[in-house]
């Protein structure tokens, strides 16, 4: 059985202690997990370790880090290695978010290289893909993310592609006034794992979670989760509000 997953991204949000306010307040909902099912919380930096703490006797919640460098090590002032995150026991890490693509002009290449440094010291990446509005209006957002795919993860075995999570984020309705709907939201993860499943076999493809990251609410959860393809959420704003995320967790199937 495929992992379901509730993935919160804090994004550059909240205060330390903002944070464990917030953190303390999901958790106090006790809510019971299946072993297929999990819970992940992509936090600022500064926060890593006390999340991991907070974390520890909960083996269906996890850490993870928003960004690493696609090198090792360096004189990369302001950045952080993937073995970093390793070392302090961080397992998941978010790779080629919409906004690092954008703000940051992270190419598909360099994100090849991300993916890989994390594999080699034991962080899984959640990788990111998705088109902008104009690739939409146009039609070729299957082709767009395809190319996404193929350029950053299809130099990967077998093996280590089952491990991997993928998250589909349709651009062009966040902050747009335009709305994706749970047909649009199927339709897309359906062809990511036919592509995944042309390269690598159906058996791999079957295997990764593949995760919607479009403007995921407490109302709208369960109806999306509901998708046969759709495996959880990469979840931004609501997962600020800690009855809302609360509510997401538990909309995992």
């Amino acid at each position: 059985m495929r992992k379901q997953i509730a993935a919160a991204n804090w994004k550059m949000n909240l205060s330390f202690q903002q944070a464990e306010k917030l953190l303390d307040e999901i958790l106090a909902a006790d809510i019971s997990l299946a072993n297929h099912q999990l819970a992940i919380f992509a936090v600022p930096f500064p926060y890593l370790l006390m999340t991991r703490s907070e974390l520890e006797e909960m083996p269906q919640y996890k850490v993870a880090a928003q960004n690493c460098h696609q090198k090792k090590s360096g004189a990369f002032t302001g950045e952080v290695a993937a073995e970093m995150l390793h070392s302090i026991g961080v397992q998941y890490c978010i790779i080629g978010h919409s906004e690092r693509r954008e703000y940051f002009s992270e190419s598909n290449i360099q994100l090849a290289e991300k993916v890989n440094i994390c594999f080699e010291n034991y962080v899984t990446p959640i990788f990111c893909c998705g088109e902008p509005l104009a690739v939409r209006e146009a039609g070729n957002q299957n082709s767009f993310v395809e190319n996404q795919l193929k350029e950053s993860l299809f130099h990967l075995p077998a093996a280590k592609a089952k491990e991997l999570i993928i998250a589909y984020e349709p651009i062009w309705a966040i902050g747009t006034g335009k709305t994706a709907t749970t047909e649009q939201a199927q339709e897309m993860h359906a062809h990511l794992r036919n592509v995944l499943a042309a390269h690598f076999g159906n058996d791999v493809a079957n295997e990764i979670p593949i995760l919607y990251g479009g403007s995921v609410k407490a109302a709208n959860a369960k109806e999306i989760f509901a998708c046969d393809d759709v495996d959880g959420g990469l979840v931004g704003g609501a997962s600020l509000v800690a009855a809302d995320f609360v509510e997401i967790i538990k909309a995992l199937q």
